[in-house]
């Protein structure tokens, strides 16, 4: 489907998904970014109310997409779309596979990952190319680039990569019935000029790569510009692929723009939590699913300054019920591991019942956990009297039933939250949810300590661990709705 197409029957259509929740989140920036530059957008917050409730027709946009005359060729030798023209000619020495332009295969740019090694030469359809450069344009990760710049007669600094855009925090959409829907519920109000729209590296000044090597950042001027910033350097070489349609077989992946600091109109989804007694952007973490932050985005919305952000026109709906979507990359020091996303109901003027039931079921689960991880160091302690040192880890998670609460938890924990956007008294639904997830920590506990031998000091043990777990969920330190006197 066009651009074009997409946006004329934006509103008979469901939505638009990527391969990945990174490439869905990529598109809908470029979509995003296309309105800006049509200039067809709300510019104050009662237009913007106006727009999302009436659903204001996004055809403009695509008829200005239909008649403007910029590159929009993937393989133009001076223009391509999305990329740098000054790398075409190093593909041939240089380039290396179309996995180098994936994500999820490329690992730190270096190295294979996924088992798609780099130098493999199997072309990537031209379309699915275009979708995953976006991707990295918008979350790409900071490493250096398997590019010998001094060969290729670029400085040496060209091979530093930097973190993209969105590489390093959670991005908040609020999702509505169809693509029209979702798309005015994300156009931020904006009442100057819409600023560049990045087609391609040289249809603006950027950093000149030829002549120095310098770290430069360079500042916004609109939110066209922001939503199809290029992230990354890039270049394609054409290639056929088996089925005859156009392909992509090499490709140069390097360093693209820097940004400077961006001020907080365009960072109007930004969630903020505390760590260490100070607000920090939401990130994705290894050890922390996303909806064990929920409370922190509902709280966003509860402390809203009225239309001033996504969440302060949000508040103001009247008769849309969006899902607010997290989406992000989950790295470790620039390598991908895994794509984080998560959806959250939303009801205006139920935020402040959404953000207790998120924030006392999120510390349920928390103390569940604990609960299980001293429940599981007394079976230790029991079953291996004598362990060495070495051992203690692997003999500790044998008995811990955290992954099984957690995977559990956090499917009554969404149904938790649907309830309380669907009227239910928090109170009851928190006693609920509290009740089941004690269900689920004793079952994980139980299925872990199956392991033990029927024996004596098998059976101690597990009479052992089970009582300290029970002593952990009705200790006076335990959230009431965990406590079995509850009702």
């Amino acid at each position: 489907m066009s651009g074009v197409r997409a946006l004329r029957d934006a509103d008979r259509i469901a939505a638009v998904y990527g391969g990945t929740p990174g490439e869905t989140a990529a598109l809908l920036e470029w979509l995003l970014g296309m309105l800006y530059a049509a200039e067809h957008y709300p510019e104050t917050h009662g237009e913007w109310l106006t727009w999302v409730e009436k659903r204001e027709p996004l055809t403009p946009a695509a008829d200005w997409l239909a008649g403007h005359e910029g590159t929009w060729d993937l393989f133009d030798p001076e223009r391509p779309l999305g990329q740098n023209a000054a790398l075409l000619r190093h593909l041939n020495t240089f380039g290396v596979g179309p996995a180098q332009l994936v994500i999820e295969h490329a690992g730190d740019y270096n190295q294979h990952f996924d088992h798609r090694h780099l130098h493999h030469a199997e072309p990537l359809p031209a379309d699915a190319a275009w979708r995953a450069m976006l991707t990295q344009h918008t979350f790409g990760q900071g490493r250096r680039a398997r590019i010998p710049a001094k060969e290729m007669g670029f400085p040496a600094p060209f091979t530093n990569l930097s973190t993209c855009r969105l590489g390093s925090r959670v991005r908040i959409f609020a999702l509505g019935p169809t693509l029209g829907d979702t798309l005015r519920l994300n156009l931020a109000p904006w009442d100057g000029e819409p600023g560049t729209l990045n087609l391609t590296w040289s249809d603006r000044q950027r950093r000149p790569f030829a002549h120095t090597g310098g770290n430069e950042t360079r500042r916004l001027d609109g939110p066209a510009d922001l939503h199809t910033v290029l992230g990354r350097s890039i270049a394609f070489r054409p290639a056929e692929m088996p089925d005859g349609e156009p392909g992509v077989d090499r490709v140069l992946v390097g360093p693209g723009e820097t940004l400077a600091d961006l001020p907080a109109v365009y960072r109007q989804d930004e969630v903020m939590i505390m760590r260490n007694r100070k607000p920090v952007t939401l990130k994705p973490q290894a050890s922390r699913e996303l909806w064990c932050e929920s409370h922190a985005l509902y709280a966003a919305v509860a402390e809203r300054v009225k239309g001033s952000d996504l969440y302060g026109r949000l508040a103001t709906l009247r008769s849309q019920r969006p899902e607010l979507w997290a989406v992000g990359l989950l790295a470790d020091k620039g390598n991908p591991i895994a794509w984080v996303d998560d959806r959250f109901p939303f009801v205006p003027g139920r935020e402040a019942s959404l953000r207790h039931a998120s924030e006392q079921g999120s510390a349920v689960a928390e103390y569940a956990a604990t609960a299980l991880q001293r429940a599981a160091a007394t079976a230790r302690e029991h079953a291996y009297p004598n362990p060495k040192p070495a051992d203690k880890p692997s003999q500790l998670a044998r008995f811990n039933g955290e992954p099984e609460m957690w995977a559990g938890a956090g499917v009554e924990f969404h149904a938790m939250l649907d309830a309380v956007a669907d009227g239910h008294p928090v109170a009851a639904t928190l006693s609920r949810f509290g009740r089941t997830v004690r269900a689920i920590a004793t079952d994980a506990l139980k299925a872990r300590l199956e392991s033990l031998p029927p024996t004596g000091r098998g059976l101690q043990t597990r009479a052992r661990a089970e009582q300290r777990l029970k002593e952990e969920l009705d200790s006076p330190k335990a959230p009431d709705p965990l406590k079995e006197t509850t009702s």
